[in-house]
């Protein structure tokens, strides 16, 4: 197709980008703190860290990695929130040159066990409040090291006190955990700056994230994010900002998780490159919380899903807040709702931006340009060096405003899942990404999402799919066979709806509930179960998910 989308560029906006203008993110990395060595870089419940501190503890962080029976290239998973940590420990593997894996903190023993094998994690960083998870399944992964933190060991000793002592013994947060011979953050700083670090050869080429997902379909794989991958979609990015942003000032909230691949290119990468801090949000749930937190600081862009958008909206507060510094809202993770885009504009002033992406590339494929300050349901045009086009399901490319399968090449690209040939020629087809979204795209090249192919659910950003909580549901001896469909929620976008036969008649929707909870993160459980006598299926036996929407009213 035709890169019709190329008139709306603006600004500095070109139509490619070099993917390969520095070989590896650390060159980036290494150039933010040299050139904003005096600016704040992270800022986090009260405390700050600057861009000089983030470089000298990260290096010691990597010089402990390296130090600690570690190579080049080896998996090092990090499981914690927003925290000052997060960054430090993040830098700190790149510049160690091995391999990020994001865990995501509220996972189960059964998720956790599952990514800490297939991406075979030699150390892993956690803070200690989900220590009791890893000691559950540790005996059966290939992690030899395990570096706890508490949530504020980057605090000053006397708040760090006060605050351990109320998360521990007034809030009891921290659940009891046993770990045979595990370290702790700052004693493994500590001894990293009583080592040598060995700036190691990087290229393009090597892993940067293992950055898990379930893909379009079936089980969380690996998606390999090289160098390469990350640091062109960083520069595409910059593509559409930079003119929005100004270098070493503009302050960005982060109240998505950094193991989030959006949070973690949106935020804590692309502010990095521009030396401006970045306002991590522990507990964006605390809707309360969050708003005092903003009021305390000029901020200039906000990320997130519309989930967000919509809770601070109606969260007491929010709209007497300052609004001044404030340039625009990004969107992306699931779609941003047009009221919810009306009011954000009402209240702040400014637009809520929507782009489009997935993990497999890195994440970002589109986005609108800022300049658009009227919500228009899109997710945008596609960024410089990408190509898109739409295809039929008998593989023909369609035309504009013609429905089909979303197809994209570009830089950002992943290389491959780890470890799963078959799942990977699945969703790369001759260079082309299939997306597994139904979209079309119109005479000025932007770009709309009709429908989802496959039956994944997305529940606030989340991608949640049917056949992990099906399987989980198959474990109880009271269910002969489930199915699960996401059904509409005003929200979360959407939430899991269980379709049960049983086997047991005395099988109850809270028994269900109750089992998948033990099983499955939050996001996951399903919140409502309907029992039937039987689930509509295909000639072979396939059970038929889409009847089961079509019917859940």
């Amino acid at each position: 197709m035709e890169k019709i989308w190329l008139a709306e560029y603006e600004g500095a906006m070109e139509a490619e980008i070099n993917p390969d203008i520095v070989p590896s993110l650390v060159e980036i990395f290494e150039k933010a703190v040299s050139q904003f060595a005096n600016k704040t870089a992270f800022i986090n419940m009260g405390q700050t860290i600057s861009f000089e501190e983030l470089d000298v503890m990260s290096m010691q962080f990597a010089a402990y990695l390296q130090n600690s029976g570690l190579q080049k290239g080896d998996a090092v998973a990090l499981m914690m929130p927003n925290l000052l940590q997060y960054p430090v420990a993040l830098f700190g593997v790149l510049r160690a040159g091995m391999t990020v894996v994001n865990v995501n903190p509220l996972y189960t023993a059964r998720e956790l066990e599952h990514q800490l094998n297939d991406a075979n994690v030699k150390t892993i960083v956690i803070v200690e409040n989900f220590a009791c998870t890893l000691e559950k399944v540790i005996k059966n992964t290939p992690v030899k090291d395990v570096v706890l933190t508490s949530i504020p060991d980057l605090m000053p000793v006397h708040k760090r006190w006060l605050m351990n002592f109320v998360i521990k013994k007034i809030k009891k947060m921290v659940p009891k955990y046993s770990i045979d011979k595990a370290s702790w953050f700052n004693a493994a700083l500590k001894k990293g700056e009583a080592q040598d670090y060995s700036r190691p050869s990087m290229s393009g080429n090597d892993i940067a994230f293992l950055q898990y997902t379930g893909g379009t379909t079936g089980v969380s794989k690996g998606a390999m994010l090289t160098h390469r991958n990350m640091v062109a979609n960083l520069e595409q990015v910059s593509g559409i900002f930079e003119t929005a942003i100004t270098p070493g000032k503009d302050l960005s909230v982060t109240a998505l998780p950094l193991y989030h691949i959006f949070a973690l290119t949106a935020n804590c990468l692309l502010f990095l490159k521009y030396g401006c801090p970045n306002l991590l949000i522990t507990n964006p749930r605390d809707m309360k919380g969050f708003v005092a937190e903003l009021k305390k600081y000029p901020f200039a862009v906000l990320t997130g899903v519309n989930t967000l958008f919509n809770g601070l909206l109606n969260t007491p507060g929010f709209s007497d807040l300052n609004f001044t510094n404030f340039k625009f809202g990004l969107g992306g993770g699931m779609a941003v709702q047009k009221p919810v885009a009306e009011k954000w504009k009402q209240v702040t002033g400014k637009m809520l931006v929507e782009g489009y992406g997935l993990t497999e590339c890195s994440p970002v494929v589109s986005v609108n340009p800022i300049k658009d300050c009227e919500y228009k349901g899109s997710i945008g045009i596609p960024l410089p060096s990408t190509e898109v086009k739409i295809v039929s399901e008998d593989g023909r490319e369609l035309g504009l405003e013609e429905a089909g399968e979303l197809y994209v090449k570009g830089p950002q690209v992943m290389r491959a899942y780890l470890g799963r040939p078959d799942a990977t020629a699945e969703i790369l087809k001759d260079g082309w990404l299939a997306t597994g979204d139904i979209a079309k795209i119109d005479e000025q090249g932007y770009l709309y999402i009709v429908d989802r192919k496959k039956d994944m659910i997305l529940v606030s950003g989340f991608n949640v799919f049917p056949n992990e909580i099906e399987e989980v549901a198959a474990m109880h001896e009271g269910v002969l066979e489930a199915a699960a469909v996401g059904i509409d929620h005003e929200v979360s976008g959407e939430v899991v709806k269980l379709f049960v036969v049983k086997n047991k008649p005395s099988l109850s929707e809270a028994e269900v509930i109750k089992h998948c909870k033990s099983l499955l993160t939050g996001y996951k459980v399903p919140k409502f179960v309907e029992f039937r006598d039987e689930l509509p299926k295909t000639n072979v036996g396939k059970i038929l998910r889409r009847e089961l929407r079509e019917k859940k009213d």
